[in-house]
């Protein structure tokens, strides 16, 4: 999908050098957004802005203070998944 987006030239200065600087950063801006909302998931993340792994991604949100979705299920999850893998081998 495209969407076109009118914005002065002189404002268009002013936010940034050049306007696929500012496209890249309206789409940053709107993944930040709909990340930090639930909308659109990590993995999506990473696919709408083409970055090459899940720590670049991670890097990515952390830069922008969108804090990664975990909560007390999802730990408690871990921590069983841990147990069982301790139970197959002691070592871990």
């Amino acid at each position: 999908m495209q969407i076109t987006i009118d914005i002065p030239n002189e404002i268009v200065s002013q936010l940034t050098a050049t306007p696929d600087q500012l496209e890249r950063q309206l789409i940053e801006l709107l993944v930040i957004e709909a990340y930090r909302s639930d909308r659109i998931t990590h993995f999506q993340v990473g696919q709408i802005l083409q970055l090459p792994s899940r720590w670049a991604v991670d890097e990515f949100l952390k830069k922008h203070h969108a804090d990664l979705h975990y909560n007390e299920e999802d730990l408690a999850s871990d921590r069983q998944t841990l147990r069982q893998l301790r139970a197959k081998n002691p070592t871990i």
